[in-house]
């Protein structure tokens, strides 16, 4: 008996085993790392792909949405210069939020996400930008392609996360949130990023 084509004998690692998505960067893939019922940061490890425990939040702060990154993606001097003030990429994949209507409480998973827009931060004068998708097919959402269409509560709740998530009692948060973006900008972020993962680690 052959094994079907393609075939992973092993678990591809979902930073660079992935796909970066079906039609790109219109249509991507999003591996998710953190849902929104749990107060535990997650982070998929560099070199062995699995999913570890960052950090419990120190906060009762939790991602508004699913949070994650979209697979063979990286935050280099392409993303830097499309950012305003960054001194460099964070040296990442590109993250992603995908917004749904009905609970998804599960994460290692991916899904198939709709770009429709970005939060571009600087997180210590690094680009940090946040896509913002919605899910494909979602009944409520999916017929969203910009973000001008998204309930403005929702990019609202990702903008005050994003500014609290890292907030220690005493100290300041190097974080500053520059602007929210529609599909164009985050479309040439996706872009971006797509080549800057090929300067980094090569084509197939």
């Amino acid at each position: 008996m052959s094994f079907p084509s393609p075939f992973y004998r092993w678990r591809p690692h979902p930073w660079h085993g992935l796909e970066v998505g079906p039609e790109p960067p219109d249509l991507v893939y999003a591996y998710i790392e953190m849902t929104p019922f749990d107060h535990i940061k997650y982070e998929v490890d560099k070199v062995t792909g699995y999913l570890y425990v960052d950090r419990p939040q120190r906060t009762s702060s939790l991602t508004p949405t699913l949070y994650g990154f979209i697979p063979r993606t990286y935050c280099g001097k392409r993303v830097k210069a499309l950012s305003q003030d960054a001194e460099r990429g964070d040296g990442d994949p590109l993250d992603i939020c995908v917004v749904s209507e009905r609970p998804i409480n599960r994460s290692e998973i991916f899904l198939n996400a709709v770009v429709v827009g970005v939060l571009q931060i600087l997180d210590h004068r690094e680009a940090d930008d946040k896509i913002i998708a919605v899910l494909e097919n979602d009944h409520i959402y999916g017929h969203i392609r910009t973000l001008e269409d998204l309930p403005t509560v929702i990019v609202e709740r990702l903008k005050h996360y994003f500014r609290t998530y890292k907030m220690v009692e005493g100290h300041e948060p190097d974080i500053e949130i520059l602007s929210a973006y529609g599909a164009k900008k985050a479309k040439k972020i996706v872009e971006a990023a797509i080549d800057d993962y090929n300067d980094a680690f090569g084509h197939d």
